[in-house]
């Protein structure tokens, strides 16, 4: 590509926004400039269809609909855009939901100012990029789609989608406070979830709970 990759980052925070901005800045060497920045689905739709850069750095969840949102307004309209999301989220269905919508890679936001400038040139070039480990929830959704259909659990679905994410993290080691800022939901309502769950499956605590989502393959 000749010149600098041209960027533009799409977040709700604004002060995420700025460090994002001056970390690049300090670190890209010269690889990529960031040409602009929106705070909102709107704004960035608006924006992105006018003057088109080369990567939008998006973030998944915001007020508004999020990342999926902008992808589903501009993925068919602008097919070279190229989108590379950004989150504090790390949970399969996050990933796989934006990859779906035509993003082409996926970074928390732990990334390093270096990883994540590393990452946006990769992209821009034709890469795939991810995190770690979440390349396995990719290849886990896009392979073997028309394999043996998947056995009913009973237990199982008994459990609401966002009991199920609340589960997924908990068996994963987070700790309440830790899931409702991944969520974007209140401890006490991480605390309802649970109790809900605990109730449906007959488990006594959190670590019986982990060892029956491992058992069905949640984690």
């Amino acid at each position: 590509m000749a010149g600098p990759v041209r960027v533009f980052l799409v977040d709700d925070h604004a002060m995420f926004r700025t460090g994002v901005r001056t970390e690049l800045a300090e670190l890209a060497d010269d690889r990529l400039v960031v040409v602009g920045e929106a705070g909102s689905v709107g704004e960035a739709v608006a924006r992105l269809a006018v003057d088109p850069p080369d990567v939008v750095l998006l973030d998944v969840h915001m007020p508004d609909g999020g990342g999926r949102a902008v992808l589903e307004h501009l993925h068919e309209r602008l097919p070279a855009l190229v989108f590379l999301a950004l989150s504090v989220s790390d949970a399969a269905e996050d990933v796989i939901a934006v990859i779906r919508a035509g993003a082409r890679g996926y970074v928390t936001k732990t990334i390093s100012g270096r990883e994540l400038a590393d990452a946006i040139v990769r992209v821009a070039g034709g890469d795939a990029v991810f995190s770690p480990r979440l390349a396995g929830f990719v290849l886990d959704a896009f392979s073997d789609r028309h394999g043996p259909a998947a056995v009913a659990d009973p237990e199982l679905d008994l459990l609401s989608p966002r009991e199920r994410e609340v589960l997924k993290l908990l068996a994963r080691g987070y700790a309440y406070k830790e899931i409702a800022a991944q969520l974007f939901i209140s401890v006490k309502t991480v605390e309802t979830h649970v109790s809900s769950v605990l109730r449906k499956t007959q488990m006594s605590n959190r670590y019986e709970l982990s060892r029956w989502a491992t058992d069905r393959r949640l984690v």
